[in-house]
């Protein structure tokens, strides 16, 4: 069947299994159509103007007389000669490589107004259908999944151990993550739902995609300076959020750098430029182009490849509210996918206040695109697909009306309470947490003394011990004692959160003699939302979505939440399998 028919199949469906979400409002995408081309009624341009309504000849004077053409035009020649100038003037001392992937990315965008992205795809189809899809087919059908699987083996193989080892990164150290990550794996195969039904297609595509990332980042010039110009960026935001919080009280408190002043304002900061981007179409566009890439390389769904793409960005509630209309009809694998998912990663909201713990920027980045195909391999093996997706044929991306801001200032006015009501769950949720855990702690204690247990009997003491094998299996450096205190960290992380683990982390002294490898792996490994706290808030959000899901929804929670842990970990033994600098 081709792609077109499968279009077809789903639009049926939708129409007599759903409400009818066409596309005027889904902005899907087939196989034979460019992503978010919703119809001129709902589209809004990146400058914020409405198009003309299909039929309606009396547009405002920005469409009457073709202003944004003349809008586009200027900003393409101003961004052009910036690019020239700055190659020009600083091609010695300042990298040529984002001016020139910045430039690329408004050049792309500001085409495709006026030359459908299919005219581009389509030749570049052919010429896969020529070459790889040949070649493909030449390979018999049962040696491929083998065939596949030796060459992501021989990737990772070739990418741990062919550079030279250092003092603290030996190829022992090496050794040791990858006989972790195989034990994920193996762990979660002998755990799957169904075996027979696993497709091993999407498990080993993502972790190929998971580990080409992580050497991308970790071993590559053009890869770092990349992400450290995008850690650079979220620093800013920070010293952004102190201007407001000067001007709220004074420059010596907002100096201070104490957790309501510095981390909180930074977070709802944050927020609110979040809702301004969504309004305009451009973290939309941007979740979009992401969501499709894996849609067609790991052969997921596209409510799937939606959710997956979007929770680094927006979180895991709001990347579930993405595909709104769908809940209700996603399977079950589906819906373990769109809970690991968030529970693989951190939400951008979170991630500036991690940035003003001295966390490293590149690793916090890294992990979370890393956990996009690591998480939709993981969920896959632990809870294969055995029915039919209702977007297995297209990815869509519905437009939510419900809150339709009226502009871009409504928009950020919206997003700044959103914030708010962020910052204040945070403040409340972490006040309450660490407060239940010192009293845990001091029970433990008490109780401890009465069995003459002299270092003091405390959660963290009990889950260093508990985790000790995890923290050995991602290569955490075996140098002192950090394999238990990285281990009590993982275990802070699942009982409490991570911002309390990142926390305890940059400002405990119990760790601040891990070595540098340590500190890295611990990063990777703690960069997720897997925790009990965020059980109940998946599990609430997917219920108010769905309420005729409720069931479901707790059948598969406390799986996703254990596999979205385990894809965090990979990406921490991945971590260690390439590491070499100790600077990162």
């Amino acid at each position: 069947m081709s792609s077109l028919d499968a279009g077809d199949k789903i639009d049926r469906r939708l129409s007599t299994d759903a409400p009818r979400y066409g596309d005027e409002k889904s902005g899907a995408t087939t196989a034979n159509d460019s992503l978010g081309t919703g119809s001129l009624k709902d589209a809004r341009d990146v400058e914020g103007q409405m198009e003309v309504v299909e039929g309606n000849n009396t547009g405002g004077w920005y469409e009457k007389y073709h202003v944004k053409h003349i809008v586009r035009g200027v900003m393409l020649c101003l961004w052009t000669g910036w690019w020239i100038a700055s190659l020009v003037l600083h091609r010695h001392n300042k990298n040529w490589v984002i001016p020139f992937l910045l430039w690329l990315a408004i050049f792309i965008r500001i085409v495709t107004f006026y030359i459908p992205a299919r005219l581009v795809m389509v030749p570049l189809r052919f010429v896969w259908k020529q070459t790889g899809v040949r070649i493909m087919h030449m390979v018999p059908e049962k040696w491929r999944i083998p065939g596949g699987t030796f060459v992501v083996v021989a990737t990772y193989m070739i990418g741990t151990f062919v550079t030279e080892e250092t003092k603290s990164n030996t190829r022992a150290d090496r050794a040791i993550s990858c006989l972790g990550l195989a034990i994920f794996v193996f762990v979660l195969w002998l755990t799957s739902r169904d075996r027979k039904a696993i497709k091993w297609h999407t498990v080993i595509v993502g972790m190929l995609m998971q580990f080409i990332i992580a050497l991308f980042v970790l071993r590559t010039t053009a890869g770092y300076d990349i992400f450290n110009f995008i850690s650079e960026l979220a620093r800013e935001l920070l010293g952004f959020a102190k201007d407001g919080v000067a001007f709220l009280t004074n420059s010596e408190t907002a100096a201070l750098g104490m957790f309501f002043f510095s981390v909180l304002p930074a977070i709802v900061f944050f927020v609110a430029l979040v809702q301004l981007l969504y309004y305009y179409k451009i973290l939309h566009w941007f979740v979009s182009k992401f969501a499709q890439f894996f849609f067609w390389t790991m052969k997921v769904s596209g409510a799937e490849a939606v959710v997956a793409a979007a929770s680094p960005f927006i979180g895991q509630g709001e990347s579930a509210m993405l595909i709104k209309p769908f809940v209700p009809h996603l399977t079950m694998a589906e819906l373990h996918q769109v809970m690991c998912s968030g529970f693989a990663t951190i939400a951008g909201s979170v991630l500036v206040a991690y940035l003003s713990m001295n966390i490293s920027p590149q690793a916090l980045i890294s992990s979370c695109v890393m956990s996009i195909p690591a998480s939709l391999a993981v969920s896959k093996l632990r809870y294969p697909e055995t029915e039919e997706p209702l977007t297995s044929g297209q990815v869509t991306v519905p437009n939510d009306d419900t809150e339709e801001a009226a502009n871009g200032l409504h928009a950020f006015a919206n997003g700044t309470w959103l914030g708010l009501k962020i910052a204040a769950m945070i403040m409340g949720t972490q006040m309450c947490i660490i407060a239940f855990i010192a009293l845990i702690d001091a029970l433990l204690t008490w109780w401890g003394n009465y069995l003459n247990i002299s270092e003091g009997l405390t959660l963290e003491f009990i889950l260093g011990y508990l985790l000790y094998p995890v923290s050995f299996l991602i290569g955490v450096s075996r140098t002192g004692d950090d394999i238990y205190r990285v281990a009590q960290l993982i275990g802070l992380k699942l009982i409490a959160n991570e911002f309390v683990a990142y926390s305890a982390l940059s400002g405990n002294p119990l760790y601040a003699n891990l070595t540098k490898r340590s500190r890295l792996i611990a990063t990777y490994a703690l960069c997720g939302f897997a925790n009990i706290g965020s059980l109940g808030t998946q599990i609430g959000v997917l219920q108010q979505v769905a309420p005729g899901r409720g069931g479901d929804v707790s059948r598969v929670a406390i799986s996703a939440l254990l596999s979205g842990a385990l894809s965090t970990l990979t990406s921490a033994a991945v971590a260690g399998m390439i590491i070499v600098s100790d600077e990162i």
